[in-house]
């Protein structure tokens, strides 16, 4: 006898995210704990952690007003509590906490802050999140880029004024300003942007170790 577990599309859709928000939750988990016993390196950790954060902040996002992950992971009886930290309370990968610490701490840095650090890197994936999922309306893309542009200069002496993130963000900002607020990028445009907030996050990561590893 066939069981049928959802009696439209819509439910259908919806269990096939909470087994995918399931999926990530335990994958994270058992990324952490590998990295902690020293099973994967810092390099595939940061990239793989990265990746989970990107697809849980999206689908989480999408799940808003239907289930929220605390009673989630109740109600399913996850026991994830690494994964939990990484995804709800810090946002970013522990590599990228290590090196906002010491950067933070380094003498040119001082007015940085290891939580100023952990959310520029959380405007970053956002900015980026939104463009892979087609947010390019003006009045979408343009508030997510001057909160990337905020949060490094709130990042002080740490990045210099001609640092390659902040030349191309705040060239798009230019870009966008001379547009409407229902404008969209076209495609090239958006291949374009997603290609630069890729170039300038892996340059403010490589950053942080240059300023205080």
């Amino acid at each position: 006898m066939e069981v049928k577990l959802w009696n439209d599309k819509r439910e259908r859709e919806l269990l096939e995210s909470y087994a995918d928000l399931y999926a990530i939750i335990k994958a994270t988990e058992k990324l952490e704990r590998a990295y902690v016993r020293d099973l994967v390196s810092a390099a595939d950790y940061e990239a793989e952690c990265l990746k989970l954060i990107s697809q849980f902040n999206s689908l989480s996002s999408s799940l808003a007003g239907t289930v929220t992950v605390p009673r989630f992971v109740q109600a399913y009886r996850l026991d994830c509590p690494a994964a939990l930290n990484r995804l709800l309370q810090s946002g970013v990968p522990a590599t990228v906490e290590l090196r906002a610490a010491s950067a933070s701490s380094a003498p040119a840095a001082t007015a940085a802050s290891a939580a100023a650090i952990a959310h520029c890197v959380q405007t970053f994936i956002t900015a980026m999140d939104a463009v892979k999922l087609n947010m390019l309306a003006n009045d979408q893309v343009r508030p997510l880029l001057q909160d990337v542009a905020t949060s490094m200069a709130r990042l002080g002496p740490l990045l210099p004024p001609d640092f390659e993130g902040k030349v191309k963000v705040n060239e798009w900002l230019g870009k966008l300003h001379k547009m409407g607020a229902a404008d969209e990028l076209t495609e090239t445009q958006a291949r374009q942007l997603n290609f630069d907030l890729d170039s300038a996050y892996s340059a403010f990561l490589a950053a942080l170790p240059a300023a205080g590893l």
